[in-house]
């Protein structure tokens, strides 16, 4: 355990050095206080309260933002520290190669979870300040919100180190890093949508379409926020998705957690049969 929090904090501190921790809080942090004050006027319309407004907005832009951020910071993580010639270094000391990945995990989550807290976070207490009305529920979805949207970093993380354990070349693992980032985030969803119009209902079955939308990670974190509480669900316009879907909130929990650990044990794996 030891050797797995001096390798995080390693991580850490090369991301305050490299102003990741920086850059990545004051992005989240200015577009989550530009969609709260621009997306919170027509509350007063419709009868929503402020927080929803802003989880659904949020939510929308975590599938963008959080796995693009993620693989970013983790599509090197493995290759690039071999072709600098410092994981040579490294694992000289008396470490373990599933140690030096855990490490290098928890060190990256903890990034991006203190982004997203105090980014996501500067939102909220702008509503606040504001005195918008916060009901206890709005608070419950909020706090699901952020607790999911880490995770559905730590999905990302774990892909990126995977492509970073296979491949030979740091080129070569951004490549496929932004490449995976167009297919879970724009291709995937698009894709399904051509089958489903094209089927129309007739081959894809109920269980078939809820084990493809858990397939992509995106899909489960997009189901899980914007339908989970009743009134989001309404504002989002998935209030006959949250009353139909069969996909429980504890399962699509599940898939994100899932969504993390595979890859991540996977790439331990390749990880221990590489050579130096």
């Amino acid at each position: 355990m030891r050797n797995i929090l001096i390798v995080a904090r390693k991580e850490i501190q090369e991301g305050l050095r490299n102003r990741w921790v920086l850059a990545t809080t004051l992005l989240l942090a200015a577009l989550a206080l530009t969609l709260t004050f621009l997306g919170s006027a027509p509350t007063g319309n419709v009868g929503v309260r402020a927080l929803d407004v802003v989880i659904v907005s949020l939510s929308s832009l975590t599938i963008f933002l959080l796995p693009l951020i993620a693989l970013l910071i983790s599509h090197d993580a493995i290759v690039g520290e071999m072709e600098r010639g410092t994981m040579l270094l490294l694992l000289s000391y008396p470490v373990a190669r599933w140690q030096v990945l855990l490490g290098k995990f928890a060190g990256h989550l903890a990034i991006l979870a203190f982004a997203t807290l105090v980014g996501y976070g500067a939102a909220a207490g702008a509503l606040v300040a504001t005195g918008a009305a916060i009901d206890a529920q709005s608070w419950a979805a909020f706090a699901f919100m952020i607790g999911s949207s880490i995770l559905l970093g730590a999905a990302f993380i774990a892909v990126g180190y995977l492509v970073s354990a296979l491949v030979r070349e740091r080129g070569t693992a951004a490549g496929i890093a932004i490449g995976i980032w167009l297919m879970f985030v724009l291709i995937y969803d698009m894709a399904l949508l051509g089958v489903l119009v094209l089927d129309q209902g007739q081959t894809v079955s109920g269980v078939a379409l809820n084990a493809l939308l858990l397939l992509n990670p995106t899909d489960a974190y997009r189901l899980f926020n914007l339908t989970g509480s009743g009134n989001v669900s309404a504002f989002s316009g998935m209030a006959g998705v949250a009353q139909t879907s069969t996909l429980s909130p504890p399962v699509l929990l599940a898939a994100l957690v899932a969504w993390a650990l595979v890859p991540l044990m996977l790439a331990a794996i390749a990880f221990s049969r590489r050579e130096l």
